[in-house]
């Protein structure tokens, strides 16, 4: 009886964690990189992006809303919760991240550090 009732506690954590993995493109440039990253029926107030050391991580919420009176026969996104980690290179400036959301697609530019821009030197006739 006690096995039953750890197992069911374990399923239920385990569908508590679950989350989906959002798509994300990542583009990188002599300026820094950006990602693009899908978060359909994610609002911007269930969206937290956050920057701890070298990882970044974007989180959402995903609000489905279910008509009354209809039944679900079939679901592409099981779980309301999405979240996708990044570990950052110490190239990119991390104090200077600009963030975008706009019809579900979330936009974040990370500049590189000046010093490691690339840069043209100037050849003098010595």
């Amino acid at each position: 009886m006690m096995e039953n009732q750890t197992v069911k506690n374990q399923e239920a954590q385990q569908a508590e964690d679950a989350v989906m993995t959002p798509q994300v493109d990542v583009l990188e440039d002599a300026s820094g990189i950006t990602l693009y990253a899908d978060l359909p029926g994610v609002a911007k107030d269930k969206l937290r992006v956050r920057l701890e050391s070298d990882t970044l991580t974007l989180e959402g919420e995903i609000n489905l809303p279910l008509i009354k009176d209809l039944q679900v026969t079939h679901m592409e996104v099981p779980v309301p919760r999405c979240r996708r980690t990044f570990t950052l290179g110490q190239e990119l400036d991390r104090d200077k991240v600009v963030a975008e959301f706009k019809q579900g697609v979330l936009k974040l530019h990370i500049p590189k550090l000046e010093h490691v821009k690339p840069r043209r030197i100037e050849v003098q006739v010595a």
